[in-house]
């Protein structure tokens, strides 16, 4: 029998790491992560094999583990460290980081991550400790053994919950489709195996029960089912089938449109990202007299330099503030970047950016990065905290707040070709949640002449020749900017700052009043439009997104430039006032197309307007001194500007929803955790309740003692499972258990009346023994009394042997009954 229960177990454990491998293979997809499974499996199941013959201890079988993890950890998991002893010594400390680190690393790093540093060793405690337990639990006798089902499970679950956040492409075959079918394939897989299993097992106990009671009986047990057994069986495989069906057919149908939450799902800088002020709000206070000559970064290459370089990518518009974080970074968030990333096809880049007095959690990068490199003192923490969007083809780090002067990295990337924008095809854009400002609308329809690319790059030029460029509410005559005398000849126009959709309104509504002046039309000067490139690249995404293009804004530095009319850095020295701010549309074939959208500055505007007869009514004249009209908040604050409120606004509860959601999710956290112990001791005392408020006295008495032999199981004190009531009170060897035992023998069995308050005697009695039976255990003693479960099952288990014991006694009578008939 032993034979039978370790092949089947066996058989289990083997499918199940198979399935595993399977699941974990689209985490690694190398061949040292299928060496690894391999030789850990094997590994893992001769340890088990050797413990389970010899019926060494568990501490001997962890130390067996742990000697097998050392030996395999550097070769199979932490390949890159064979070399010298030092080189060993370094993998071993590796290998020990990566047992409590390599989990969180494995979930912030892009897939797949092959043998990229010690992400190998989550694989390897998997497959070498999964299968030795599992096996060793299935290879078990008693109820322990059903904890293999846990560790298939867990095994599984490693490839899936560590694994990609989007499922499997569907499985088409004529008309009908399979969605997830990978997962599917594997979660019935996972679920058969170990129904199947339990089955067999439960069966072949049964089996064993039966025969050990024909041995000691005498009685012949019939191998052939009966009619009971057949329907069990047929109700186990409906049952069975029923769920398969489900699983493959109703469940990936119901969540073909759900998003797969796995690990990484919640894994990276998104808490920062949020947090961080949007550069693009900043971008003004670059320019200003005590910051604009600062350098912020340098950039230098043995080759050509790129023409640009990104510092950050902003797809997200609440109509007040551009930031990151939308759409484009939705089906592949920021990520850790392992040993090379497939940058597609383009021009190779090499280059070394060194940080100066850029600050914030945003890295300069460019085109579409393949590896990064860090040098300097802080190397291996930039390392550990960068993070990289393949679709936004940004990067940021977040170790010790961000970028500090004197941090350096090397960048292997592909610039990938530059697509025209007039050949630009729209792939569609819905401008519903959001819609553009009204006046930007009437601009965009009264001068648009198609909704390609071509008229697309009509509009991004005639704003441009429209606006004039400013950095500056106000300057200093004396002492003008250091930006200010790089555009001479220069007339200084005032712009505010700011990119809300008031602010773009208010751009178009001046050059839609000057178009239809005929002093404009005379003078052929239609300048009216004042601002950087914070306000005109906003415009140019929301015209975008108007014809169609879905449209972002990127803040970044250009190293190079045919347009004139844009800045560039010198020598790749970027100082702060050389950032620069373009807008990105996304062509049909999902590429994206940077636009410049610098406007002009040699041309100031002419603010004159039409001439307009006086009015006929007399209009009262403003006072010199007006009261000041605080504007609305803005949907999102950026700025670090205080909020004093308004007095009549009543009270601001503003503060109590963070409150009541922190304290719901604390005590849901709680529930969860500390939910099942409270049912249990809500169930015992259910249990208590019903037994002293049965209607019969004597019904109350045994309950009682009930009670008091629950709460000697509790707490631990051995009892007979067959004894009497004397017997069981001499076990617990409690002050009043002789006195209980007695008291509950007369009330069942003398015929003796009992009342009411012999009952409640009785129970008071119960009570003391009850506080007794824990005084002096201790506070930890107390706990598990009170949460024990072996009361609830001290009458259920001996169930199961009470059948074959009466299946030995009935044997015995008929050899009795046969005696006496042959004499």
């Amino acid at each position: 029998m032993t034979a039978r229960r370790v092949a089947g177990g066996s058989v289990y454990v083997g499918v199940t790491a198979v399935a595993a491998a399977v699941a974990a293979w689209p985490v690694y997809a190398s061949w040292q992560f299928v060496l690894l499974t391999a030789v850990a499996a094997t590994v893992g199941a001769g340890i088990a094999v050797l413990v389970f013959s010899r019926r060494w201890s568990p501490w001997r079988t962890v130390a067996l583990l742990g000697g097998a993890f050392l030996l395999l950890c550097v070769p199979l998991a932490v390949p890159s460290r064979l070399g010298g002893p030092g080189e060993l010594l370094r993998g071993l400390g590796e290998a020990a980081a990566g047992v409590v680190l390599a989990w969180k690393d494995l979930v912030t790093v892009d897939l797949p991550v092959g043998a990229y540093r010690n992400l190998l060793i989550p694989a390897l405690l998997i497959f070498l400790a999964g299968t030795c337990g599992a096996l060793l639990l299935s290879w078990r006798d008693d109820r322990w053994a059903i904890a293999a089902v846990p560790v298939g499970f867990g095994m599984l679950g490693f490839g899936l919950f560590f694994g990609r956040a989007e499922v499997s492409d569907p499985l088409r075959a004529g008309s009908l489709t399979l969605h997830a079918p990978m997962e599917t394939l594997l979660g019935v897989v996972g679920l058969l195996s170990a129904v199947l299993w339990l089955a067999w097992r439960t069966h072949d106990e049964r089996v064993r029960a039966l025969h050990r009671a024909a041995t000691a009986s005498g009685v012949r047990v019939s191998r052939r089912p009966s009619r009971t057994d057949r329907r069990r069986t047929a109700l186990g495989a409906a049952m069975v089938s029923l769920a398969l069906v489900a699983a493959v057919a109703i469940v990936p149908w119901a969540a073909r449109g759900a998003d797969r939450d796995v690990l990484r799902s919640a894994a990276g800088p998104e808490r920062e990202l949020a947090a961080a002020v949007s550069p693009l709000t900043q971008y003004r206070a670059l320019f200003a007299p005590d910051r604009a000559d600062d350098v912020l970064f340098r950039v230098s290459g043995e080759g050509p330099l790129p023409e640009r370089v990104r510092v950050a990518t902003l797809d997200t518009y609440d109509g007040e503030t551009f930031r990151a974080g939308g759409d484009a970074d939705a089906s592949a968030p920021f990520v850790r970047v392992p040993a090379a990333l497939d940058a597609g096809e383009g021009t190779a880049v090499d280059v070394e950016v060194a940080i100066e007095s850029l600050e914030g959690i945003w890295l300069p990068t460019v085109g579409r990065v393949s590896s990064v490199e860090f040098t300097g003192q802080r190397a291996s923490a930039l390392s550990d905290r960068f993070y990289y969007s393949a679709p936004a083809q940004a990067g940021v780090v977040t170790a010790g707040g961000g970028a500090r002067d004197g941090d350096a990295y090397r960048v292997r990337a592909v610039e990938p070709p530059a697509a025209e924008l007039a050949a630009l095809e729209a792939p569609g854009y819905d401008t519903s949640e959001l819609p553009a400002p009204d006046n930007l609308v009437r601009w965009v329809q009264e001068h648009a002449t198609g909704s390609d690319g071509a008229a697309l790059a009509a509009l991004v030029e005639l704003l441009r020749e429209r606006g004039f460029l400013s950095h500056a509410l106000t300057i200093d005559e004396d002492a003008p900017p250091p930006w200010m005398p790089e555009l001479a000849p220069y007339t200084f126009q005032p712009s505010a700052a700011g990119h809300s959709l008031a602010r773009i309104d208010t751009m178009f509504a001046r050059l839609l009043e000057r178009e239809s002046d005929p002093r404009a039309v005379a003078s052929d000067n239609f300048v009216a439009a004042v601002g950087d490139e914070e306000q005109f690249a906003v415009a140019t995404a929301l015209i975008a997104r108007e014809l169609g293009f879905p449209a972002r804004v990127v803040v970044g530095a250009r190293l190079s430039a045919a347009d004139t009319g844009v800045f560039t850095c010198e020598d790749g020295v970027c100082r702060a006032q050389d950032l620069a701010v373009w807008t990105e549309v996304r062509d049909v074939d999902g590429a994206w197309t940077a636009v410049d959208v610098t406007p002009q500055w040699n041309r100031p505007p002419s603010l004159e307007v039409t001439e307009q007869r006086d009015p006929e009514n007399v209009t009262e004249v403003r006072p010199d001194s007006v009261e000041e009209v605080v504007p609305p908040e803005p949907v999102q604050e950026d700025t670090a500007r205080d909020d004093d409120g308004d007095e009549g606004a009543g009270w601001d509860l503003s503060w109590l929803w963070p409150i009541l959601r922190v304290a719901g999710i604390v005590l849901l956290v709680l529930l969860v955790v500390l939910g099942p112990f409270l049912l249990i001791v809500a169930a015992k005392a259910l249990r208590r309740r019903g037994r002293r408020r049965a209607p019969d006295p004597v019904e109350r008495i045994a309950g009682g003692w009930d009670e008091y032999v629950d709460a000697g199981m509790d707490a631990g004190r051995p009892a007979p499972q067959a004894g009497t009531r004397a017997e069981l009170a001499a076990a617990f060897a409690t002050s009043s258990g002789a006195q209980l035992a007695a008291e509950a023998d007369r009330a069942v069995f003398s015929g003796q009346t009992a009342t009411r308050d012999d009952a409640e005697e009785f129970w008071r009695i119960v009570d003391a023994e009850r506080r007794a039976l824990t005084r002096g255990a201790g506070f930890r003693r107390s706990i598990l009394a009170a949460l024990s479960l072996r009361s609830f099952v001290r009458v259920v288990a001996p169930r199961a042997s009470e059948r074959v014991a009466r299946i030995v006694e009935r044997g015995k009578r008929r050899r009795l009954s046969r005696g006496r008939t042959t004499s």
